[in-house]
């Protein structure tokens, strides 16, 4: 048995939109996310081009060759909702089920957690995508609600659920304690 080709996970170039309009365009990547068919590369250049700097997308690169995207964005302008990102990711159709979007997810939670601060993600996610509702409950997310005729794919209204994970409290680093005036701890 030859072994699994070695995934590299790095932030999306503008380079990649012709991968990533090719993936959108895979019949099960695309009935899954709210994408609409006939994605361009030019369309893909702009949106790549376009990221805000609190925008992250990354992408799964197996030999060359990119099969998934991750995105986490900020859950909107509010200093209130600071805490808070959403998650979007599809994996190609022919690297699904292959480690790809647990890898995707995996860092994508990492970088939020890790690295920005954000204790809580949301996504949301067709009721009828059984692939990916294991996935968000294999990391910790959690069914919060039912959005009724959430969107129309392929001429009907499908629901979708609102998920959510939470960030675990973290430990405190071995950094030295900070003193009151009086040298108490």
């Amino acid at each position: 048995m030859a072994p699994a080709p070695a995934m590299r996970i790095r932030r999306i170039e503008v380079r990649d939109a012709e991968a990533v309009a090719r993936a959108m365009a895979t019949p099960i990547a695309l009935s899954g996310t709210l994408q609409l068919p006939y994605p361009s590369a030019s369309t893909w250049e702009r949106r790549i081009g376009d990221l805000s700097k609190d925008d992250y997308m990354l992408v799964a690169e197996i030999d060359g060759d990119v099969v998934g995207n991750a995105g986490l964005h900020p859950a909107g302008g509010s200093p209130r909702r600071r805490h808070a990102a959403a998650i979007g990711m599809s994996v190609r159709d022919d690297w699904q089920r292959r480690g790809v979007g647990s890898a995707l997810l995996g860092a994508i939670i990492d970088l939020a957690e890790n690295w920005i601060g954000y204790t809580r993600l949301e996504l949301t996610v067709y009721v009828d995508n059984a692939a990916a509702l294991s996935l968000y409950r294999k990391f910790g997310f959690a069914v919060e609600g039912t959005l009724r005729d959430y969107a129309l794919r392929d001429g009907s209204f499908v629901d979708a659920y609102a998920m959510a994970r939470f960030a675990q409290p973290r430990p405190r680093s071995g950094g030295v304690a900070a003193t009151t005036r009086d040298g108490e701890s």
